[in-house]
């Protein structure tokens, strides 16, 4: 018999240890999967993720990347710093032109927690009426695309007929106290706290324009290493779903203590109002290509995307269903 060394051993030693623990747990590719959310409403059903145990408990360590509107997560993990996020149709498909970016699921619908809002002493009532006007708007958003690009102009507002203030939208309000900005295009909770403190009107939401679904995206270098880490996250996601429509209280708390702890002065009636606006369903729904087409058309028009993507590339149903399955 051939004589065993003590490093073989050692070796055979660790690779048992190895296969026992994949025995255990899902070998995932990946040993810290990188979460970007926004800090506005859209971010909280993934805040909510990130604090619930979940990925915890299918085997996911993460490292969270939290910045004011997902149209930055989305220039995060195009420079790949960032595995995954959340923001609408129009970040997602500048994403897929800029760096290959894919779309594993839906996770809500916002189109009424986005909003154009004006000072409340200007007694506009109508977007024509802001000729003229300065408008706070965080540039290259979705929200700041589908205004810009769609609002603006179906109420005869072409580029240069109001002056388009770059702003972050959780400075936005302070602004309009300040009667720096006469309106802003904005999301919740902001816009209810625009309206809750006398100090902004809203005068129109999205969903009339937009039902605007968030979608989770991955980089392709993450689902082409981390599949199986892909699947476990959305397992995750399907059992947040469950806490939101089952436990909506536990959900709210979690919430509502992210925007105080940031020293947002919020009450619960507030905040109740701007989280009903969110509805968050994760999910793949058969019908998403049509509404990402329009979009699509309407950035290629403005160039800001170099061609319409192959949807077929740009959406993976396939791991939505694994995580069903």
């Amino acid at each position: 018999m051939k004589k065993i060394t003590r490093r073989q051993c050692l070796a055979a030693g660790a690779a048992m240890f190895a296969a026992g623990a994949a025995g255990t747990r899902a070998a995932f590719a990946l040993d810290i999967l990188r979460q970007g959310y926004q800090t506005n409403i859209w971010g909280m059903p993934t805040y909510y993720l990130l604090r619930s145990g979940l990925l915890e408990k299918h085997g996911i360590r993460f490292q969270e990347f939290a910045v004011p509107s997902g149209n930055l997560t989305m220039q995060q993990m195009v420079a790949r710093q960032v595995d995954l996020g959340t923001y609408a149709g129009q970040s997602f498909i500048i994403g897929h032109d800029k760096g290959g970016l894919v779309v594993i699921a839906q996770i809500e619908t916002v189109g009424k927690t986005a909003q154009v809002v004006v000072r409340k002493d200007l007694n506009i009532s109508k977007v024509e009426e802001l000729r003229g006007r300065k408008v706070a708007n965080q540039t290259g958003s979705s929200v700041g695309n589908i205004f810009v690009d769609i609002i603006a102009p179906n109420a005869g507002l072409k580029k240069g007929d109001f002056q388009e203030v770059r702003m972050d939208v959780n400075n936005m309000v302070s602004a309009m106290a300040a009667k720096t900005v006469d309106a802003m295009v904005n999301v919740e909770p902001y816009n209810e706290v625009a309206v809750a403190e006398g100090i902004g009107t809203s005068i129109m939401d999205f969903s009339s324009v937009d039902k605007m679904p968030v979608f989770m995206a991955a980089t392709p270098d993450f689902i082409e290493k981390s599949a199986d880490t892909a699947v476990a996250y959305l397992k995750a996601w399907r059992d947040a779903a469950r806490d939101f429509k089952d436990n909506p209280a536990k959900v709210s708390d979690v919430i509502y203590s992210f925007f105080t702890s940031k020293g947002y002065n919020m009450s619960r009636e507030v905040f109740a109002k701007a989280l009903a606006r969110v509805e968050v369903n994760p999910s793949f729904p058969p019908d998403l290509v049509p509404g990402l087409q329009r979009d699509a058309e309407v950035l290629l028009r403005e160039k800001k995307i170099s061609a319409i993507p192959d949807w077929k590339k740009a959406l993976r149903p396939d791991l939505w269903a694994k995580a069903n399955s």
